[in-house]
């Protein structure tokens, strides 16, 4: 194994302990490897310089943000190098003339959030990890979020990035801006999109330029329906595609959930239905909430109301984003983020109730549902390798399924190591030798996240 390389003035840090928790994300059973060191970078220079020693020495670099990736995407491989870019958090400018904000990878969603709204702007990217996963790591794996069914993911607002990349063996270390700050321009290849959702597996983005809207003028309405399955809510979903309504989020949590979060954060929410629909409508006046309702009611809801109470509303999409945790706390919790047409996700639902039953396994299902991106929670108790393997085997039976429908294995939590067997799946030999003869390109050491997305 090669030593730390000597970085003067850098917190490189070879604790075991500490490496222990920095060398994976939260994905359960991903695996991971022994690292070399950590460090921790506040400049570009910095990581220019961690680039170029590990590139000298042959030593793998694994970038990492917040840890809360569900994939294994940042996770280390033995005798690697992990680049804990957390203290690069810096907010760059917030540029209100052009609707821009500049910011180090290391800034936390919320945290970007909050700055710009002092300034009458609003960033709309909105996982549920926003008030703890970073922007670097948002752009890595193209974060989407409950907003994103009417604003768009991650990919939508980045204009421009800094990476600190590879190439010929001897340009490990180049500095290069990607992209610009112009809401347009076609001047070659789109290469920001390319980084955009790559997991780190290209070079270490080390600035990030994104667009800005306008703060929304009124609160956002809330819809909420409430039906006797899974399947009904998914056909209600389907519903309110055809009827051509756009809820700035529509999203879905079965009763399980609804229970796990309660019973943890005791919010007040009544578990008297198999599953609701929180529908969020910001267009102004009541006509399109009053019109998800109606779909609602006619798709089968046992009831559909807008509600007028500001914090119940606000605990039901509290609860949706509590959902993991909730049942993390419980046991091991494997997720799934399969994303299929709108208007196969309720057979897609009756699917997976179909699979938890044949595998003997407890799944809860969360979704974005309004623009097919389901999230199967499956659930095992602590200990137990017999309903780990079930819960294994339906985990890539439901990958399978959603392939079939014309779907993918994941819509925003990247492939990482979890899904790498279902993307090659997907995507097809002619399609994987393209990414394969892209990786090599930009990282012939194979340096950057080696193992990750391709393998």
């Amino acid at each position: 194994m090669p030593t730390i390389p000597q970085l003067a003035g850098l917190d490189v840090i070879d604790d075991p302990d500490v490496l222990e928790g920095l060398s994976h994300d939260e994905a359960e059973w991903a695996p991971y490897g022994k690292a070399l060191a950590a460090v921790r970078p506040r400049t570009t220079d910095d990581v220019r310089r961690i680039v170029r020693a590990c590139a000298e020495r042959l030593i793998p670099i694994i970038p990492r943000g917040a840890g809360t990736g569900l994939s294994g995407g940042a996770n280390a491989v033995d005798g690697a190098m992990i680049l804990d870019l957390s203290r690069m958090n810096r907010i760059v400018e917030i540029d209100t003339g052009n609707l821009t904000a500049t910011v180090q990878p290391g800034v936390v969603n919320n945290d970007l959030k909050a700055a710009v709204a002092e300034h009458g702007l609003w960033y709309p990217p909105d996982p549920a990890s926003a008030p703890w996963s970073t922007i670097g790591g948002n752009v890595s794996t193209n974060a989407g979020g409950l907003c994103c069914l009417k604003y768009g993911v991650t990919r939508d607002y980045v204009l421009g990035l800094e990476a600190v990349v590879g190439g010929p063996a001897g340009d490990y270390g180049t500095v290069v801006r990607l992209g610009r700050r112009t809401t347009k321009g076609v001047s070659g290849y789109d290469l920001t999109g390319l980084f955009t959702g790559s997991e780190g597996t290209f070079g270490i983005i080390t600035e990030i330029t994104v667009r800005l809207r306008p703060a929304r003028r009124e609160a956002p309405r809330t819809v909420v329906g409430a039906f006797g399955s899974v399947v009904a809510a998914g056909e209600a979903v389907a519903a309110v595609t055809r009827a051509g309504l756009l809820p700035a989020a529509l999203e879905l949590l079965d009763r399980a959930t609804l229970r796990a979060v309660e019973e943890w954060k005791h919010l007040g929410i009544e578990a008297d239905a198999a599953a609701l629909l929180l529908a969020q409508l910001d267009t102004p006046g009541d006509e399109e909430a009053s019109a998800v309702a109606e779909v609602f009611r006619a798709s089968g809801a046992l009831w559909a109301e807008q509600s007028t109470d500001e914090a119940e509303a606000e605990a039901l999409f509290a609860a949706r984003r509590l959902a993991y945790p909730a049942f993390e706390r419980l046991g091991p919790v494997l997720t799934e983020d399969i994303c299929v047409p709108r208007s196969r996700v309720p057979e897609m639902l009756s699917l997976i109730e179909e699979i938890a039953a044949r595998h003997g396994t407890a799944i809860a299902t969360i979704a974005h549902a309004g623009d097919g991106n389901l999230h199967p929670l499956i659930i095992t108790p602590a200990g137990d390798d017999q309903g780990r393997r079930a819960a294994q085997a339906a985990f890539e039976e439901i990958l399978t399924a959603a392939i079939g429908m014309g779907g993918t294995v994941t819509g925003e939590h990247g492939v990482g190591l979890l899904k790498r067997d279902g993307m090659r799946q997907e995507l097809g030999a002619g399609v994987l030798a393209m990414q394969v003869a892209i990786k090599q390109t930009l990282d012939p050491l194979d340096l950057f996240n080696p193992g990750k997305v391709i393998g």
